[in-house]
């Protein structure tokens, strides 16, 4: 699962049910916000703003939508003022977990998320007990269909990324958290379309995972995780083969 759990990540936000379509256009609308107060409303200069409208776009999200969480976080409109915090812990099988939330309301996400965690069998740590098994750097996941592998590796080494990935999946650039605009920019001026692009928490050593009971509240804690309306990104470092993810998630 380790390998390519991002990508699967990735197909099951595409395939969002229209159930779940208001929680990703609030965890858009935030993310959109927050952007747009740090980097200004307008995407010609932003490229981590551009990135969300793509995002927002292939979501359906409302132009609405987007035109408000932007001028909320540029102070036109009056808003909620939001806080961005990381909690980390341990899961079922001593699988490392960091929780990225949006909130205004610091007390109430941190109650949420402990609750979920002591529900499935896991439970918070301190601040950096966890995050030194991640990598966290900006990570952008490309399709085999948008480019070459030599061509990407040029875009990239051009622009300072720090690594090119490629996998039966595709291809991963990653790159240093500061460099994060720049590579965006040059990806997208080279014509290469993202599958997905974030500041990420990548994990560099992977916690084998082989009985089913420990996969399928695994399975229960990233579920419960992602349900709860402040959360905006769960990463992971549980590493299980394809047989075990399927029974686990069916």
């Amino acid at each position: 699962m380790a390998g390519h759990n991002k990508w699967s990540k990735v197909k099951r936000l595409k395939a969002v049910t229209d159930a779940r379509r208001g929680k990703v256009f609030s965890r858009l609308s935030r993310d959109i916000t927050l952007t747009a107060k740090a980097g200004g409303g307008d995407p010609d200069g932003n490229a981590r703003l551009r990135t969300l409208l793509l995002k927002a776009r292939e979501a359906n999200m409302p132009a609405e939508n987007v035109d408000r969480a932007i001028k909320k976080g540029t102070g036109e409109l009056p808003g909620v003022v939001y806080e961005e915090i990381s909690y980390e812990g341990y899961g079922p099988g001593g699988v490392a977990f960091v929780v990225k939330v949006t909130t205004d309301n610091k007390t109430r996400a941190a109650q949420d998320v402990r609750s979920v965690f002591a529900r499935w069998g896991g439970n918070l740590a301190q601040s950096g007990a966890v995050a030194f098994q991640f990598l966290h750097a900006g990570q952008f996941l490309i399709t085999r269909d948008q480019t070459t592998e030599d061509r990407l590796m040029e875009v990239a080494l051009e622009c300072g990324a720090d690594d090119v990935i490629t996998s039966d999946h595709g291809f991963e650039v990653r790159c240093d958290l500061h460099l994060f605009d720049k590579v965006s920019h040059a990806l997208e001026n080279a014509g290469i379309k993202t599958e997905s692009a974030e500041i990420s928490y990548i994990p560099t050593s992977h916690v084998p995972v082989t009985d089913l009971a420990t996969a399928q509240s695994l399975v229960k804690l990233h579920d419960g995780l992602e349900e709860l309306d402040d959360v905006q990104n769960v990463f992971s470092n549980e590493e299980m083969s394809d047989e075990i993810s399927a029974a686990a998630h069916g």
